[in-house]
């Protein structure tokens, strides 16, 4: 027997009540870096990013990130509303904030519920809704373009710190090839004969 629409709505429902919405994300995270992340809060059932059609690919990224039980995704969103929670150690702390039904691109419909579409005339109220929202969408992507001006300083920065992080975990593993080195080839003995100090094997 086949699921019915009313259904596949409820379970709809329950799947939006345990999934945040995360944004602020640094480029450069991706699906198994949040699931990382997250799974210290419960355990992950699924990450969407949702794609910024007016951003560049260098701008900040958001995502769904859906948790097993609402109970997981609401102490997620009260533990980051208190402290700053970052991922990659990009300086760059990431929000939550409840999921909503118009951020699923997969949402069923609305059992009931029809869309129909029409010409409006000018003279009716609908017109000026329908402008008013046009005019709404024309200023969001003007702000939009904006915050990508304000956000290149920021974006340099994450990058600069990714070298400098990339930068120190290569020289702490050539420390680590050197002293290796000097155990095998019984320099660390040697000195410490010479200097009458006791060298454990490594």
């Amino acid at each position: 027997m086949g699921t019915s629409a009313e259904e596949v709505y409820a379970a709809f429902l329950e799947k939006v009540k345990r999934t945040i919405y995360v944004d602020n994300l640094s480029p450069q995270v991706t699906e198994p870096v949040v699931r990382t992340a997250f799974n210290q809060f419960g355990y992950v059932k699924s990450v969407q990013f949702i794609s910024i059609y007016l951003e560049s690919k260098n701008a900040p990224q958001a995502a769904l990130v859906e948790m097993e039980n609402p109970k997981q995704a609401s102490s997620i969103i009260t533990e980051m509303g208190s402290y700053p929670f970052m991922i990659l150690g990009m300086p760059r702390p990431i929000r939550a904030s409840a999921a909503r039904l118009e951020m699923f691109d997969d949402r069923p419909r609305k059992p009931g519920r029809k869309i129909l579409c029409r010409w409006l005339d000018p003279k009716e109220p609908e017109f000026q809704v329908a402008k008013k929202l046009k005019c709404a969408v024309r200023k969001h992507a003007a702000e939009t373009l904006a915050m990508l001006e304000v956000n290149l300083e920021q974006r340099a920065e994450e990058e600069k710190l990714a070298s400098q992080q990339s930068e120190t975990l290569l020289a702490q593993y050539k420390k680590y090839d050197l002293l290796q080195a000097v155990f095998e080839d019984g320099s660390a003995k040697r000195l410490g004969r010479h200097y009458e100090m006791p060298v454990a094997d490594a």
